[in-house]
């Protein structure tokens, strides 16, 4: 392979210009080729990379110079687009959750597996100076307690977005919620079983609930909660992707930025490690044709998905346990 990784993008929206912009950053990355179903993202795109642009995923992939791809696409595209990367036998990076059910996940992760593809998931909290901190002051402690919290406005948005349609998101836990318990697996280990108590009383307009309240079991005994809101203030994003873990005579308060433990009689002390880009990362391993340094590749990834569903099919039978 070339110094430079030939890139296509399969979805321009807003979460794919972000991956683009940090791409144009790197020298050993080019975007050759972008393409959306919408012709003027995908046009606008074009621009903003000076790639190729397509409405027609298939059409962009019988180029033969592409050696990755990204897949940023809505919760319920994913499926066809993942199986026609993997049939082109293309490394990629593709934005969570990655499926809205657990059929179509594994169908792609076979493939994946048989081709021995690289593969990274857009779980960027993974790379954060205050998770790799987190990790070494964890390892080979008896965790307790692990609360997480994820409190957004984002449901005071469109109804007719299909991110506040349930059938095509899977509400909050699956779309935007899923970062927080893929952390709580990441830093805390597996999850065993789950029980779900959610409501809808502010967002009378939509059909995804606005609270949930979930008791996690993990695997070594630790027990948790996740609770979640899509009706809190807009502005105030403060509240989003927080854990609050506690281990021995202390407590810590994750955040992808920094690990703040306070406990055991001395002051809080605030603990960071260098982080990565999680594109540079992906970008290093298609070039070097090892994913080692990927902190959240498919496989894995597929686990935090269906963490996220027995959540959401806890939450739907009305509370009732369902095991992992």
């Amino acid at each position: 392979m070339s110094a430079t990784v030939h890139i296509g993008f399969i979805g321009c929206g807003g979460n794919a210009r972000g991956h683009m912009n940090t791409l144009l950053k790197l020298e050993k990355a080019k975007i050759v080729a972008v393409c959306d179903v919408v012709e003027e993202s995908a046009r606008k795109a074009a621009e903003l990379t000076g790639a190729q642009p397509y409405t027609s995923f298939e059409k962009m992939l019988e180029r033969d110079d592409l050696q990755a791809a990204y897949l940023s696409l809505p919760v319920f595209a994913h499926g066809e687009p993942e199986l026609a990367v993997v049939g082109r036998g293309l490394p990629f990076f593709v934005e969570k959750p990655v499926a809205r059910d657990m059929a179509t996940a594994r169908k792609v992760l076979s493939g994946v597996k048989k081709k021995r593809l690289i593969t990274c998931v857009g779980y960027q909290l993974r790379y954060g100076g205050g998770t790799a901190a987190a990790r070494e002051l964890l390892a080979g402690q008896n965790l307790a307690l692990v609360v997480g919290q994820y409190w957004s406005g984002s449901g005071r948005g469109n109804p007719a977005a299909w991110q506040l349609q349930y059938a095509k998101s899977g509400g909050q836990i699956l779309e935007q919620a899923t970062h927080t318990l893929d952390m709580m697996r990441h830093l805390c280990g597996e999850v065993t079983d789950v029980v779900t108590r959610r409501a809808s009383r502010e967002l009378k307009s939509i059909d995804c609930p606005d609270v949930n309240a979930v008791a996690l079991t993990f695997a070594d005994g630790a027990v948790g909660t996740l609770t979640t809101t899509w009706a809190y203030d807009p502005r105030d994003w403060s509240h989003a992707n927080v854990l609050h873990i506690t281990y021995a005579d202390k407590l810590m308060r994750w955040t992808s930025e920094a690990a703040t433990v306070s406990g055991g009689g001395q002051p809080a002390t605030q603990h960071t490690r260098p982080g990565r880009s999680i594109d540079e990362v992906f970008i290093d391993a298609v070039l070097s044709g090892d994913g080692s340094a990927i902190l959240s590749p498919y496989e894995d990834a597929v686990k935090s998905l269906a963490l996220c569903l027995a959540i959401n099919k806890s939450g739907e039978s009305g509370g009732r346990p369902v095991k992992l």
